[in-house]
C-alpha cells in the first residue's frame, strides 16, 4: 500500500507584517505563499500562525479566519480567548466589512455586478468546489471595476465577499467568465499561466473592536 503524498510548499520568504498591533488582538499583512495554519507534512509546519506564535508578544496568537495560501493580505489574528469568540462570532454573523482586489482575465463589459450562486465541495477533485443549485450553500459577491488594461485585455476588480465560502471569489469569478489571472484551480484560456501568482489580495478589513465594539479598520497596501 503506497504511503499518501504531500505537497511541500515552498519557503515563502517575505515576512508577515503587523499593521495594526492591539491588545486583544492583531491585524496583520499575510504575503502570498505562505499557509495560514500548518499543514500535515512536517515540512509544511512554516505559516502566518506559527511565525506570530514566535514573535514574544505574540505567543497566545490563535486564527479567527484564514487566507488561501496563494491569496495576499490583511487579516487578523486573536490575542486572547474573550478576543478570539467575540470576533469569530462576528465573522459568522456577517458582522464584519471586507474587500479584496482581483486582476482578472478579459475586459468585464459591466461596471459593476452581485454574482448569486451557490455553492458546494467538488468532492472528487478536492479541494476544488462547484457551483449547484440544488445542494449548494449560499455564495454572493458583490465586484466593481476599478480599471480595465485594453492592451493586456484585464480586468482589475474590487471584490466585496458577502458570504465566505471557500474559493467564493476564486469560483465566481470563473462563473462569469474572467478567471482571476495566476489561479491553477479554477482557469480558461491559459489564465493560470498569466501571472506568476494569484492576483487576489485582502486590502480592507473592518471589524469591531471585541470590548468598545467601536470599528476598527485596516488596510495592506495591495503589491500588484
Amino acid at each position: 500500500m503506497s504511503k499518501k503524498s504531500y505537497h511541500i510548499v515552498p519557503f515563502c520568504p517575505q515576512p508577515v507584517q503587523i499593521i495594526k498591533p492591539h491588545k486583544h488582538f492583531l491585524m496583520v499583512n499575510k504575503p502570498a505563499g505562505l499557509l495560514t495554519i500548518p499543514g500535515r507534512h512536517e515540512e509544511n509546519k512554516d505559516c502566518l500562525i506559527s511565525r506570530l506564535q514566535n514573535h514574544h508578544k505574540s505567543k497566545t496568537a490563535t486564527v479567527v479566519h484564514r487566507l488561501d495560501m496563494a491569496t495576499s493580505g490583511i487579516m487578523v489574528v486573536a490575542l486572547t480567548k474573550f478576543a478570539h469568540r467575540e470576533i469569530s462570532k462576528q465573522f459568522e454573523l456577517r458582522q464584519t466589512d471586507k474587500h479584496y482586489i482581483a486582476i482578472v482575465d478579459g475586459l468585464v463589459e459591466e461596471d459593476s455586478g452581485i454574482i448569486d450562486k451557490p455553492m458546494i465541495a467538488d468532492w472528487p477533485n478536492r479541494p476544488k468546489q462547484k457551483i449547484c443549485y440544488n445542494t449548494g450553500k449560499k455564495a454572493i459577491t458583490e465586484w466593481h471595476v476599478l480599471n480595465r488594461d485594453l492592451a493586456k485585455k484585464q480586468t482589475r476588480l474590487k471584490l466585496k465577499p458577502v458570504t465566505g465560502r471557500s474559493h467564493q471569489l476564486r469560483l465566481h469569478c470563473l462563473q462569469i467568465g474572467h478567471p482571476i489571472l495566476g489561479c491553477h484551480l479554477y482557469n480558461k484560456n491559459g489564465s493560470e499561466q498569466k501571472a506568476s501568482r494569484l492576483l487576489l489580495h485582502a486590502e480592507q478589513l473592518t471589524i469591531k473592536d471585541p470590548k468598545s465594539t467601536e470599528n476598527i479598520s485596516a488596510i495592506a497596501t495591495c503589491p500588484f
